[in-house]
């Protein structure tokens, strides 16, 4: 009688934390995004420059990730800053510390810090 039923989905940015809207039609299909977490020992990180230095699973150096606080859109949230915070304090006092990076929809996140027990 009034039109084709309509789905409104809210969603967060899993990477900016920004709320997102929209109205679909409910015939329509959607892609949802695959989202992975791994875990890295962090070798190095500068806060001048942001640049990080993550250790792999296999033994390899992964370097084309950037502090939390480095983003290319909008401002850093507070867990940016909460975690940017963490991995440079480790780094200065020399303690092993792991950090989780999210990655989705070709984009990666260092998003936690983990330290190691023992």
């Amino acid at each position: 009688k009034h039109g084709h039923a309509k789905a409104h989905i809210v969603a967060l940015d899993i990477f900016t934390g920004k709320k997102l809207e929209d109205l679909c039609p409910t015939s329509h299909n959607l892609d949802v995004p695959f989202v992975k977490r791994t875990e890295y020992q962090l070798l190095t990180a500068d806060g001048d420059t942001g640049e990080v230095s993550l250790l792999t699973e296999s033994g390899e150096t992964k370097d084309d990730l950037n502090l939390p606080t480095v983003v290319k859109v909008g401002e850093p949230t507070e867990d940016d800053k909460k975690v940017t915070a963490e991995i440079l304090e480790s780094v200065e006092k020399g303690t092993d510390i792991f950090v989780i990076v999210q990655a989705a929809c070709g984009e990666e996140k260092i998003i936690q810090t983990k330290t190691t027990s023992g």
